[in-house]
C-alpha cells in the first residue's frame, strides 16, 4: 500500500537542503543545537526542533486502514507497518541521540516537536525499535521524491497463502483519518495497492524515459547519416588553386 502526492514539490533546492544529517544520525550536539540549513524551523519557543527542517515539518501524517467487507462485517486487513524504509537508511543513517537507558523522553530531553506535527518525534510508535528518528514512516518520508507527483510505500501487505491471492475478490473499505491538508498548494492524495517484487514495484517511469531518449537518439543518428551521406562527400582540400 502506497500514499501518493500530487503538486507537492520535494525537489525544491531549500526544501532539499533543510534538513540535518548529523541530528538525524543521532549526535547529541546537533540534536541540541541543529544546522542553519534547517531555518525556519531550525528553533521554536529558544528550544532546538528535533527533527529539523522543512522536510520533517511537513511529513506526511493521514493515517489508512483497510477492511474487507463479507455480509456487513468488516475485517480489518493487516497492514505490516515495518519492513518500508531502506536498510541502509535504518540501520545506517538514522539513529537514535545516545544516552543512560533506552528513555527516549530523556533522551530527547530539551528539544520541542516541529511546528506542524500533532506530537513529538518519541511518540511516533509504540514499539522501541519503531520509534524517534528509526520510525519508518519518518524515514521513508525523508527520502524526498524528485517529481512533484510520487508515490511512498505506507504498509505492506503479506501472502498468507500462497494458493489464494493476497486481497481476494471483493468489497473493500478504506478509512482515512483525515490530518494533512493538500488544499493550500491545489494537491491531491490517493492511496496506491501494488504487487512488489524484490526489485520493487510497479514504476513505468524508467521504461517511458528509455524508450523516449532511445527514439530520440535514433532520429538523431537517421538525420545525421542523412547529412554526412548528403554533404561528406564533398571536396574539404584546403589547397588555394594557383
Amino acid at each position: 500500500m502506497y500514499y501518493g502526492l500530487s503538486n507537492f514539490y520535494q525537489n525544491h533546492r531549500r526544501y532539499v537542503k533543510s534538513r540535518d544529517d548529523s541530528q538525524l544520525n543521532g549526535d547529541n550536539s546537533s540534536l541540541l543545537n541543529p544546522s542553519k540549513e534547517c531555518e525556519p524551523y531550525r528553533t521554536n519557543e529558544d528550544k532546538p526542533i528535533a527533527p529539523c527542517g522543512a522536510i520533517a515539518n511537513s511529513m506526511f501524517n493521514d493515517t489508512l486502514e483497510l477492511y474487507r467487507i463479507d455480509n456487513d462485517t468488516r475485517t480489518p486487513i493487516t497492514l505490516i507497518k515495518k519492513g518500508i524504509a531502506w536498510w541502509t537508511d535504518k540501520n545506517v543513517k538514522f539513529r537514535n541521540p545516545t544516552g543512560d537507558g533506552n528513555n527516549l523522553t530523556a533522551l530527547f530531553q530539551g528539544t520541542t516537536k516541529p511546528v506542524n506535527w500533532p506530537k513529538p518525534v518519541y511518540m511516533l510508535d509504540s514499539e522501541l525499535d519503531n520509534n524517534g528518528f528509526i520510525n519508518e514512516d519518518f524515514i521513508v518520508w525523508m527520502r524526498t521524491a524528485a517529481l512533484p507527483t510520487f508515490r511512498k510505500l505506507y504498509r505492506l501487505i503479506e501472502r498468507k497463502n500462497n494458493l489464494q491471492p493476497t486481497l481476494q475478490a471483493g468489497k473493500y473499505s478504506l478509512e482515512i483519518t483525515y490530518n494533512y491538508p493538500v488544499y493550500s498548494f491545489d494537491g491531491r492524495k490517493r492511496m496506491i495497492l501494488s504487487t512488489i517484487s524484490w526489485m520493487g514495484g510497479k514504476n513505468p517511469f524508467l521504461g517511458i524515459a528509455y524508450i523516449t531518449v532511445g527514439s530520440i537518439c535514433f532520429f538523431l543518428g537517421v538525420v545525421l547519416l542523412i547529412i554526412h551521406h548528403k554533404y561528406g562527400n564533398r571536396n574539404t582540400s584546403a589547397d588555394i588553386p594557383n
